[in-house]
């Protein structure tokens, strides 16, 4: 049997897979978008989408995202493992979504634009050397550039690199739907930083349900479940652990080589979640724009197996971002640095208004790097030379 053959195939039609079918699909080439879910489906995430978030949709698919059935929220609560650390009452608005409509959403962007839908189809094989993917019914699906965005379990990162990620730096979350608060339109978000070990708590109260949850570096929580049982405790939410969902997060843990010639990894495949604030939707939709159009380039210059060398250049700006956020990681999360942390984030104001500015994307992780550098150098010298950074 031949194979059917595309410009671009994307495997995974999460944010990062339909961003990148559609940006495709609007260059003028085809594209099939292939995910072994069918959408609408599930999916483990706050749903908290920001003006990052925002931004990079109107960018990619053309227009600003509705918010009309999103919930709107200026206000958000900090704790530090359980301890009150202020709230914000007028910080940069962000919304609260299901993952399950959200994503359908993009699915239905990248389909109107013209990709070919083949999700709900599992995948068999990735043929590298033939350049296709086998599907379980065994049709091929030839490419001349392969986009996996897969998520962090990708079947495109094994076949290239032996395995998804590194298991000594990935994180995992654990996560609830509870009840929904009758109040719910009136409550802040709630952040609680440490809530796991490297990591935090999330609260989203929102009218259909409340989404919480924890989440932190895997190799630091010998008890992840314990820190869950501790979060909803302090949330006032017990007797719920049988709905309980896992998943690994790719905490700052991202591919510096993220594909190989004409095979490129976007979203969470590339492991790239702000390891501070959580950011992976707008992160997904940028590297799925990047890669498509890295693909696009490489293919009308007749040269697809170029595609990384163009990728790659393009994600700079990102890498250098989650470069500055894993050096900050360690004045938040380690041990030693926990209570400085904890004592500047309580009594500042501009301090915890600046976790939300990073959230809207109206903030970059280097000004706040170059300033930690003025007023802290000795201590940040301490922990870059520490044999225990990460």
């Amino acid at each position: 049997m031949g194979a059917e053959l595309f410009d671009v195939v994307v495997i995974g039609a999460g944010p990062a897979g339909s961003a990148a079918a559609a940006t495709v699909a609007a260059a003028g080439h085809s594209v099939a978008l292939i995910d072994r879910k069918a959408f609408p489906r599930d999916k483990l995430c706050g749903g908290l989408i920001t003006g990052r978030s925002l931004r990079y949709f109107a960018e990619i698919f053309g227009a600003p995202l509705d918010v009309t059935p999103l919930e709107r929220r200026a206000a958000i609560t900090f704790q530090f493992q359980g301890r009150p650390m202020g709230t914000i009452h007028d910080a940069p608005p962000v919304y609260l979504s299901m993952r399950w409509d959200f994503d359908h959403h993009l699915v239905k962007q990248a389909l109107v634009r013209g990709a070919v839908d083949l999700t709900g189809q599992e995948i068999a094989e990735v043929d590298l050397a033939a350049r296709h993917v086998v599907l379980s019914d065994g049709r091929r699906i030839g490419y001349r550039v392969l986009i996996g965005a897969d998520g962090v379990n990708s079947m495109v990162a094994r076949t290239l690199f032996g395995q998804s990620f590194d298991h000594a730096r990935i994180g995992f979350g654990l996560e609830i739907e509870a009840p929904a608060n009758p109040r719910a339109q009136e409550m802040p978000i709630s952040v609680d930083i440490a809530a796991a070990a490297w990591g935090y708590g999330w609260s989203f109260p929102k009218q259909g349900s409340t989404t919480i949850g924890v989440g932190g570096l895997l190799a630091e929580n010998e008890d992840m479940k314990g820190a869950m049982a501790s979060y909803l405790a302090g949330q006032g939410v017990e007797g719920a652990a049988k709905s309980i969902k896992g998943q690994f997060l790719p905490f700052g843990d991202y591919r510096k080589l993220p594909g190989k010639g004409a095979v490129l990894l976007a979203g969470d495949a590339a492991g790239l979640v702000d390891p501070i604030t959580g950011e992976g939707i707008a992160h997904a939709m940028k590297s799925g724009q990047t890669a498509a159009l890295a693909a696009v380039g490489a293919i009308r210059s007749g040269r697809p197996e170029h595609a990384l060398t163009a990728y790659r250049r393009r994600l700079r700006p990102l890498h250098r971002s989650l470069r500055a956020a894993t050096l900050l990681r360690h004045l938040i999360f380690r041990p030693r640095c926990r209570r400085m942390f904890e004592t500047s984030f309580r009594n500042s104001s501009s301090v915890r208004r600046q976790y939300m500015e990073l959230l809207a994307g109206e903030l970059e992780y280097g000004v706040i790097v170059k300033a930690c550098f003025r007023r802290l150098p000795r201590i940040l010298r301490l922990l870059i030379q520490s044999k225990g950074v990460r």
